[in-house]
């Protein structure tokens, strides 16, 4: 309303207000990870690459970059392992036998499809839900075999 009102002042303390709100929100929630948990995986997505797609603003909105940087660092300080992880097909894997069965959702088309019952071993999986597990189980499989370093 302020915008087409055409109040730009009102306009720029309102986005002001919206901007530290989010930040404030994304310190407590890293800050709460790195207190409650020893070691924290996370999915290798990039927002520079979301926000050349439809789901931008969502993608800058959910401000993912800053928790990253955010949990990073705080990591550090904490002690907290912290490492990111390849979350390719994390959503179509079934976290629970591992495989990825012809019923899983796939492409654009699949993203609206929430939640689904692979054909291998009939477990129901949350869209999300089953891409933390697998997310999570990269992670401490790369824990079990090392992390190799960068120079290799």
């Amino acid at each position: 309303m302020a915008q087409r009102a055409n109040k730009k002042s009102l306009v720029k303390a309102l986005h002001a207000k919206i901007k530290n709100r989010r930040k404030d929100e994304l310190h407590k929630f890293s800050t709460m990870l790195t207190q409650h948990y020893g070691t924290i995986f996370v999915g290798n997505i990039s927002s520079s690459t979301l926000i050349k797609t439809k789901m931008a603003k969502s993608a800058l909105d959910a401000g993912w970059s800053s928790l990253k940087t955010m949990l990073e660092y705080k990591s550090d300080c904490a002690g907290v392992m912290y490492e990111e992880v390849n979350e390719s097909y994390t959503t179509q894997t079934c976290s629970s036998c591992g495989e990825k069965p012809p019923s899983r959702p796939k492409g654009i088309a699949g993203l609206g499809i929430r939640e689904w019952t692979c054909s291998d071993c009939g477990s129901v999986n949350d869209r999300d839900l089953n891409a933390a597990r697998n997310i999570l189980a990269r992670g401490h499989s790369r824990l079990a075999v090392g992390i190799p370093s960068l120079s290799q």
